[in-house]
């Protein structure tokens, strides 16, 4: 199976880290990888997207112009990368952010309140890792076994004592799955 993914939303929303990490999984779990970042002019606030691609097979091009997944963080994104979504693919949509309905009627959508969710972990940074639990539990792309893994790689040994509230974010959107 091979997995394309495209991570969008603001600078600062932890954009990067989501794909860094869904890479980092991918790997450890001896899967292909391939994750390409794309800024926009600012690194906070700014626009901010990468492409990840998790196959069994050789990845035989890092662009993702044809997506089977769409997360998207923010209202700009969602009206740049719907429409590039494969029909059938998966939009995922930070509700708490963005109150705008998917126009697509051939796609299934999965509207997850990321922000409000983190809140309730207890920080809004990880609103990332709520998008992440949802797509993880949608797809079984990776395992969270295997991103609690990538997690100790990704932050600095000094913020390991953080794992657990991310851990916590990734199942709270992972519960959005099937309900």
């Amino acid at each position: 199976m091979t997995y394309q993914v495209i991570m969008a939303g603001f600078g600062g929303q932890g954009v990067m880290l989501m794909g860094t990490l869904l890479a980092y999984a991918g790997m450890l779990e001896g899967k292909f990888v391939s994750w390409i970042p794309s800024y926009g002019p600012e690194m906070r606030g700014g626009t901010a997207n990468c492409m990840v691609v998790v196959s069994d097979v050789e990845v035989a091009s890092p662009v993702v112009t044809e997506p089977n997944c769409v997360i998207v963080m923010n209202r700009p994104s969602l009206d740049k990368f719907e429409r590039v979504l494969l029909p059938d693919g998966l939009l995922i949509i930070n509700s708490s952010l963005i109150s705008k309905e998917a126009e697509r009627s051939d796609i299934r959508v999965l509207r997850v309140p990321c922000n409000d969710e983190a809140m309730a972990v207890g920080s809004a940074k990880v609103a990332n890792m709520v998008a992440l639990g949802a797509y993880l539990a949608a797809t079984g792309a990776v395992s969270f076994e295997s991103v609690e893994k990538s997690l100790k790689k990704a932050l600095p040994e000094r913020r390991h004592d953080l794992i657990p509230m991310n851990m916590e974010a990734l199942r709270r959107g992972a519960s959005y799955v099937n309900r």
